[in-house]
This record gives C-alpha cells, sequence and structure tokens, in this order.
C-alpha cells in the first residue's frame, strides 16, 4: 500500500512539475508585416478593421503577434526600401494595403508570403497566376476595380441628366489602370459618353486637371482606384465642389469629407477577409495553394449635403438604391 502511494505522488509531482515548466514557455510572438501606399491615417479604418479580423482568430498584438506597419505617406518611390526593411525583419507573412505595395513586397521578395488585402488586377499585374491557383508566393483578395469603374459611369449618367462628357481621374502608374481604362471605355461607348482621361501622379496635377476638365466642359468626374488619389483626397473633393463638378469616387473614404457619391466593395470587408489569409498561411497552408477571393460586399453612398452645395437633385430612384445616405 506504501508503495503504492509512493508511486501515486511521484506521478503527481511529475506532472505538476511539467505543467508548471509549460506555463512558464513564453508564448511564441509572430512578426506580421503590413506595406501601404498612403499614411496612416489615411486609411486607419482599414488597417483597424484588418486588426479586428486577427482579433477574431485569437491574435492579440504583443501576445502571440506583432505588426511591423511600414506606411509610405503618400510617396509610392518610398515603398521598395519600405518592403525590403520588412524582408530584413524577417517577418512571417506580408500584408500589403494596395497594388503598388504588392509590386514591392514582389519584387523584395520571392519567399515570404505575400497577402494582398485588395488589389486592383492581381493577373493583369502579373502578381498571381490566376485567380483559383494563385501559384508563387502571393494570394489574397481582389476589389473588382476594373469591372466596377463601368458601373460608377452609369450612376453617375443616371444622377446628371443628360450627361455627354466625363471627366476621368486616375493615376497611369497603379497597377490595373490599363484594365480600369478598357473597362470604362466599354461603358462610354455603350453610354454615348466622351471620356476625358487626367492623369493625376502628384498633388501639383489636380487643381491642372480639373481646369482641363472645365475647359472640356466636363459634365462630372469619376475616379479610377488609386492610393494616391486617396491620399489626395481632400484636394480632389474640393476641387470638385469648387467647379460645381458632380463626382462619383472609388473609395468611400472620399464621401465623408464631402464627396458625393461611392460604389464600390467594402474594402473595411476585404481588409478584415485578409486576416483569415494569415491565419491559414502561420497554419502551414501555401499561398500558391489559396484561391484569391473577390468582394462580396457592395456598397453605395450618397452625400446630400455635397449635392446641395453644387445644386444637384439627386433623383429619388438612385436615393432608394443608396446604402447610406449623409444629410
Amino acid at each position: 500500500m506504501k508503495k503504492k502511494i509512493l508511486v501515486w505522488l511521484l506521478v503527481v509531482f511529475f506532472v505538476a512539475n511539467v505543467s508548471v515548466a509549460q506555463a512558464q514557455q513564453p508564448t511564441k510572438v509572430t512578426p506580421i508585416g503590413y506595406l501601404a501606399g498612403p499614411s496612416l491615417s489615411a486609411i486607419a479604418d482599414r488597417v483597424e478593421a484588418f486588426r479586428q479580423g486577427l482579433r477574431e482568430l485569437s491574435f492579440v498584438e504583443g501576445e502571440n503577434i506583432v505588426i511591423e506597419r511600414r506606411f509610405a505617406d503618400g510617396k509610392f518611390d518610398r515603398l521598395p526600401a519600405l518592403a525590403a526593411e520588412l524582408v530584413r525583419l524577417k517577418v512571417e507573412v506580408i500584408v500589403t494595403g494596395g497594388g503598388p505595395a504588392t509590386r514591392a513586397a514582389k519584387e523584395a521578395t520571392s519567399t515570404i508570403p505575400i497577402v494582398m488585402a485588395n488589389d486592383n488586377d492581381p493577373v493583369g499585374d502579373g502578381f498571381i497566376a490566376s485567380l483559383a491557383r494563385p501559384g508563387g508566393n502571393i494570394t489574397g483578395l481582389s476589389n473588382f476595380a476594373p469591372e466596377l469603374s463601368g458601373k460608377r459611369l452609369e450612376i453617375l449618367r443616371e444622377v446628371v441628366y443628360k450627361l455627354s462628357r466625363v471627366a476621368v481621374l486616375g493615376t497611369s502608374t497603379t497597377p490595373g489602370h490599363a484594365q480600369m481604362i478598357r473597362e470604362i471605355e466599354l461603358a462610354a461607348k455603350t453610354f454615348g459618353v466622351r471620356l476625358q482621361y487626367l492623369d493625376v501622379v502628384d498633388s501639383k496635377d489636380i487643381e491642372a486637371a480639373f481646369r482641363a476638365a472645365s475647359k472640356g466642359r466636363t459634365d462630372g468626374v469619376l475616379t479610377l482606384a488609386s492610393g494616391n488619389l486617396v491620399s489626395q483626397r481632400l484636394q480632389i473633393v474640393e476641387n470638385a465642389a469648387k467647379n460645381r463638378l458632380p463626382a462619383i469616387y472609388h473609395s468611400s473614404q472620399f464621401v465623408e469629407p464631402g464627396g458625393l457619391m461611392f460604389y464600390g466593395a467594402k474594402l473595411l470587408d476585404l481588409d478584415r477577409r485578409a486576416a483569415t489569409y494569415v491565419d491559414k498561411i502561420l497554419k502551414g497552408r501555401k499561398p500558391a495553394d489559396l484561391p484569391v477571393e473577390q468582394p462580396m460586399k457592395f456598397e453605395f453612398i450618397v452625400n446630400l449635403k455635397a449635392a446641395k452645395q453644387i445644386g444637384l437633385t439627386i433623383p429619388p430612384n438612385v436615393l432608394v438604391r443608396a446604402d447610406r445616405v449623409i444629410r
């Protein structure tokens, strides 16, 4: 009996010590990179959506992950150096907030997994082989930008009576730009609308672009997906109002500071879903085997304050379709 008690005590002692040792082992903190062209202030809500997605998957900053954030603050030529810095830090995954950031990350590494939080045209840009089978070290989400450009033109045509000329603001260096142009040209041909392309590469191009739009007697403005335009959104919105031009934008970030309309994918949903790719990759899945997803949620926002400012009445049949109306 004494021998049995002794054996039992030894077992309890051994198990207790193993449990203590396991409890004392530090939790591995995994470094994750986040790279974007705009400033943090310009996309703070998107970064927070990504962090929320991580939290939903039990990733907590400071406990089991650390996010190394790098922002180019609108100076996109800085992205290659920032991407190289993340590679030197040996992060496990690099999450990119747009095409220019994805391109910089792709050029910096062919081994570290890259997750696109959103991209205009990942196949056309040469980032992946196909949506179903990405190949290589890149996967993530596409924002459907080229296809949505035509839909925005259709909405602008419903709002502006006898729309005949539209100024298209874009950035020629943005990945996916050529595909967006092709899509909007097809829509313009269908609607009998003439397009005036205005390339905005730098902030100094904005006022010149609106002067050209006014000179060309444009009836409205449409923006193509571009991180550069997002960085300069306040100046763009102000110029649209000053020139009394109805505008429809590619990002919801334009309507809050006074932009007229937005239609497109809910970018916050894409950023939140990017966390699911990080989770799968950290659990051993290869980017090459993870299909690129497309948007599942879309949003139409109308700013009635902006409409009133330029003397525009939004037709009831358009207003009733809005997911959100700013009054």
